[in-house]
Parts: C-alpha cells; structure tokens; sequence
C-alpha cells in the first residue's frame, strides 16, 4: 500500500509538471500569437503590406483554420501584389463564412479574377457581393455596393473591347530603359527619353537611400543608349524625384518631388524650373494654390486649351470628388497661374483619377483611373474637351489597357509616338510578379486626323452578345405545374420572384440529415445557387432588355435564340411541353416589361424601324443528366443545386440583321 501510495504520488507530481509545461507553453504560445496580430495590425495601419504578410504567414502557419487571419492575411497579400496566395485564401474564407463576416471576400476575388482576366467568372463575384443586403449585414459599405455594379457592366465591356482590339501595336521597351524596379512617366524629346525609376546606375553606397531620380537616355542608331540621372538641379538628394513636364517652348520644366508619408504612400509637391543662358536653373518650390501645405500635388503636364496654356495635375486637395482628381490652372503671361479648377464629375469619381496629358490638337485629355470602366487595375481613358467641358470617358482600348495598371499616357515631341507605363503580364520583376511598372511604346495616326467616334451601335450590339448565352431558372415543373400545355401566362419575372420565396424551403430540405461543416457547406451551396445563377441570370436579363430597347431604337431587326432544357423527373414528351411553357414565360416578360414597350417590334412591318424575331430550339432533359430521378428522393431530384441547374432555358443567341 505504502509503495502504491508513493508511485502514486509520483506519479500525480509528474503529470503536475506536465500539466504546468503545457500550460506554460500555451500561454507563452497565446501571449505570442498577441504580439504577432498587434505587429501585423501595425504594419496595416503603416500601410507596410510585405511586413504584414510575413506576420499573418507566422500566424496562419500556428492556426490555418482561423477565418479571421485567413482574411486578414489574403488582404495583405493582395496589397502586397502576392495574387495567387490572397486568392486562395479569399476562397477559403467563402467556403465557410460565405459573405456573412467577410462579405468583400466575393468583391476581392472578382477583382483578381478580373486581373486573370476572367471576367466572366469575375462578373458573378461582383454580382454576388452587390446582392448583398445592408439591411441584413451592415458591413457592406456604399462604395462597394456602387463599385460592384459599375464592374458586372466593366466585364462585359471587356470581353467587348477584346475581341475588337485596337490596331495599335504595343511595343515593351527593353533593358536598356527598364529594369527589375519601376520606370514610369516617360515622355520623349528630340530623340531623348526622360523617365522616373528608382534605379541605380552606379556603385550603391550601403548608407545610401535609396530615391527615385529622373533619367534621360538617348536614342542612337534605333538604340536606346545608357541611362543618366538628370544632375542635382533637377533631382534633389533628399526627396523622390518623379513626373517631369516641360512647357511648350521647353523654357519651363516642372517636377513633382515626394517624401514618404508612410510605407506606400507619398506627399508630392510640384518645382519648377526655367532654362536660361542654355543650363536649367534649380527647381523651386511653387507657391499657393499650386501647392498647398500638407496635400499631395504631383504628376505635372502642360496643355492648351481654348488658346490659352494650362498646367494640369492630380491632387487629393478638397474640392474634389475623392482620393486623387485631376485638376488645372491656366498660366497667366506673367507666368503666374490661376487658381486650380476641377476637372469635374465627369472625369473625377471616388477613386484616383491620375496622370493627365492633354493632346492639343485633339483637345482631348487622357488620364487613368480606377472607376471608370476598364479591363483591370487602372485603364487609360480619354475625353474631349468641348463647350467647355468635358465630354464623358471613353477607354483607350485593348492592348494599349491591359487587365493590370496602365498609367502615364503620353505623346513624344514629333506626335506620331506614344507611350504607357504598365505593371502588364511580361513586365520585368525582381521577386514578385507584376509589381513594378514598365515603359511601353506604340506608333499613333497623325494628331492631325480628328479621332474616330465612338460606334455607339456596335458597342450596344457587341454587349448584347457578350451576355449570351444567358441563363434563366426555374423551380421543378414550372410554370403551371402537372399539365400538358405549350404555352402560359405566367412572365419570367413572376416565375423568378415565385422560386425566390422558396429559398427558406431550399435551405431547410437540402442540408437534412448534414452536421457541422458538412450542413454549413450544403447551406452555401443552395446560397450561392441563388446569388450565382438564378440572381445573376435574372439582372443579365434586365440588361439585355434595356440593351435591346436602345438597339431597336435605332432601327435594327433582333433576331433571339432560345432554348429550353429540363431536369429528368417526368417523361422527355412532358418535359418538351416544360420547355416550351419555359419559353413561352420568356416571350411573355418581353411583352410585359416596361408596360409592354417591346410588343409593337415583335415581327413588325413598319419598314425603317425596329423589329423582333424568335427563334425557338426546344429540348427535354439534358443529354447524359447525372441528377437523380427519384421523385422519392427530393433532397436530390428537387432541391439540389445540381438537379436546379438543369431546369433552366437559355437564350442562346442574338443576331442582327
């Protein structure tokens, strides 16, 4: 007894010691996972997304089934351009949280699918997060909820803009200019290139900061020639030195010069400069209201407008619509200039809108921007300048806008060049793919030939066809249940907003019989059925019927394709009579919307105006259908995604003739 007792007590002290080590261990683990989360949360705050990444990676390797470090970590991998890892983690997040935390998750992911671009598979990102209801889930913000529907429309202009690509060749300047950091602002003179870079061109002191200096090369024999930095009158050796300007005579120069704000961001202020006696006097620091104390005023260039010269440039100052607009000052002959005039909302939008040239002998303006509708990243656009104002944007095209950024638009001395800089897939990089921005060239059409408008026709007509095949679903057996008949009177829009009051029937029948992670997983598929297909195909619907309403104004004959499809739970000769009941209830909301505008142009007469015409290609079930038939089993044959995406018609097709 006296020896069970001491092995006991033995015992008992050895796993006190156990039980005191892991505790020990625990807490040292939890108190250092704290200091890891506030130093990653610092970094955000100082906008230092490499710094942060590695914290979130240490935290994500102790905890990967954490939802919030899992999406704390894929925002500062997409900050710190790491795409394929912010991806997959956005996507790991979705599968479980499914938009009820981490609702931009469906907003960043169309965004990167977009970058890919995959803007198909983008637009149902984007439409998913702009169903998403503030009522229900207050942290979806305005900006998002607006931004989302521009970009569902920014993904059909797209796939448009390329397969109409302009016919500019876009030509990567190669090592002798660009390098593995950033060359950007490039503007070309008398065969000499002036350009930005935060390259060194000699023996680097290990002291040394490095600062982004202007440099010039010049072009011999078709060949770029060694890089040199502009000496110190231009290039201060204690600030950032970027986006150089020169006026019209090349007597004035301006330059923006730039001190870190925090670790991305900088606060830029413009200096000008005069050439006197054949040497460029030192920059200095022009006064209010060119600069203003404590706001960021960068990316100079000269223009004419209406006679008069305009320095134009991009400010975060307040006036302004957000972030950083574009704005301008007209010079005065005394060198002097006005006080600095927005842009206007046509041109300035929530976002940064960014390095402006104005063409003057298109009295056009050209600038980038994140907002305006484009391919991805920022897209150059361009506006004319006319009555005073500016007319609304229009997108450079395809491949002068990529699916990344495309900045600093700019057109060389002799105008039959222009350049771009982009961070484009075939960018050169050190380590990391796509984060630095090189100079691109191509060939222009003589400034002289005033610029083609845009074919507003086309575009309507290329954008209905980008929508097709479009998608439209149904509950089982509708419209008008356990008949026979070829036609109803039900519209699609009835039969959609009947199989939305379902969803709650849908939740509860199919995860039966699911537990834990299995039941959330079912639940957000039948979610996402919703939002993905019957959502978004009923909204691609709504567009393509204010699309055909403007072709029709415009004279054409709309030739609409459709065709039905069915689940197999009856027979193939009931299930052909569903089709057409499918495709009646289509032709039925065409002549019921808008109050029944679409009727007069079905099959019409009247010579020099619009007209409709169907085309019907009816099917039963689906060829080679792996969805069960067993009216006993409804979870599967009723109420599975897989058995709901079946019942659906399509219109397949729209010609024009």
């Amino acid at each position: 007894m006296f020896v069970r007792f001491i092995c006991n007590a033995v015992l008992s002290k050895r796993i006190l010691y156990i039980f005191l080590f892991v505790l020990g261990n625990f807490l040292l683990s939890a108190q250092s996972n704290r200091l890891i989360l506030t130093r990653a949360k610092t970094a955000m705050a100082d906008k230092d997304w490499f710094t942060a990444a590695q914290y979130y990676n240490k935290l994500y390797n102790r905890d990967s089934s954490d939802v919030a470090v899992q999406f704390d970590y894929a925002e500062a991998s997409r900050l710190n351009f790491d795409l394929d890892i912010a991806f997959r983690l956005y996507n790991k997040v979705v599968s479980i949280d499914n938009g009820k935390i981490y609702p931009l998750c469906f907003y960043w992911i169309g965004q990167i699918l977009k970058n890919k671009e995959q803007y198909k598979e983008a637009k149902k990102w984007f439409t998913k997060y702009s169903k998403i209801k503030k009522g229900k889930n207050k942290s979806a913000p305005d900006y998002y909820a607006v931004k989302s529907k521009l970009e569902i429309e920014a993904c059909d202009l797209s796939l448009i803009l390329i397969k109409n690509p302009v016919k500019q060749k876009v030509e990567h300047l190669d090592t002798n200019i660009n390098s593995k950091v950033s060359e950007y602002a490039a503007f070309e003179s008398d065969s000499t290139l002036y350009f930005s870079s935060l390259k060194s061109t000699g023996k680097k002191d290990v002291n040394e900061v490095n600062l982004n200096k202007i440099y010039s090369s010049e072009m011999r024999k078709l060949k770029w020639q060694k890089v040199k930095a502009l000496d110190t009158s231009i290039n201060a050796t204690y600030l950032h030195n970027a986006n150089t300007c020169f006026s019209e005579d090349y007597k004035q120069m301006i330059v923006s010069r730039c001190k870190a704000k925090n670790a991305t961001e900088y606060t830029c202020e413009l200096y000008l400069g005069n050439y006197v006696n054949n040497k460029w006097q030192p920059l200095v620091k022009m006064p209010s209201p060119i600069n203003i104390n404590g706001v960021n005023t960068t990316q100079p260039s000269f223009g004419k407008m209406n006679g008069k010269t305009v320095l134009f440039f991009a400010s975060n100052r307040s006036g302004g619509e957000g972030n950083l607009d574009i704005w301008y000052c007209l010079q005065n002959a005394d060198g002097t200039f006005e006080n600095p005039v927005n842009c206007g909302k046509k041109i300035n939008t929530p976002d940064d809108e960014i390095t402006p040239w104005f063409v003057n002998e298109q009295k056009t303006l050209y600038f980038s921007s994140t907002y305006h509708k484009g391919l991805g990243g920022f897209d150059i656009f361009k506006s004319e300048f006319k009555e005073n104002d500016f007319t609304e944007p229009q997108n450079a095209g395809y491949p002068i806008n990529s699916s990344y950024n495309d900045i600093y638009y700019s057109v060389n001395k002799t105008r039959d060049r222009a350049y771009l800089s982009s961070n484009r897939v075939g960018s050169y990089f050190e380590n990391k793919l796509n984060c630095c921005n090189d100079i691109y060239r191509f060939e222009i059409e003589p400034l002289s030939i005033p610029p083609k408008p845009v074919d507003t026709l086309q575009l309507l007509k290329g954008q209905m066809k980008v929508l097709c095949p479009l998608t439209l679903y149904f509950h089982n057996d509708e419209p008008d249940p356990k008949t026979k008949n070829i036609t109803t009177t039900k519209n699609y829009e009835t039969t959609y907003n009947e199989y939305k009051m379902l969803v709650p029937q849908y939740l509860n029948e199919y995860p039966k019989g699911a537990e834990g992670e299995q039941k959330t997983v079912a639940i957000n598929k039948v979610e996402n059925f919703f939002a993905d297909s019957v959502d978004a195909g009923f909204e691609d619907l709504k567009r393509f019927s204010d699309l055909l309403e403007k072709v029709l104004l415009k004279g054409e004959t709309v030739k609409i394709t459709m065709k039905g499809y069915c689940s197999p739970l009856a027979s193939t000769d009931y299930n052909v009579n569903l089709a057409k009941r499918r495709i009646s209830s289509l032709r039925n909301f065409f002549n019921q919307t808008k109050n029944g505008w679409f009727v007069k142009y079905i099959d019409n007469k009247t010579p020099g105006e619009g007209k409709i015409i169907y085309e019907d290609v009816e099917i039963g079930e689906l060829l080679m259908s792996k969805v069960s038939d067993d009216l006993k089993d409804k979870r599967n044959s009723v109420y599975s995604p897989y058995a709901a995406q079946e019942r659906k018609i399509q219109i397949i097709a729209v010609s024009f003739e």
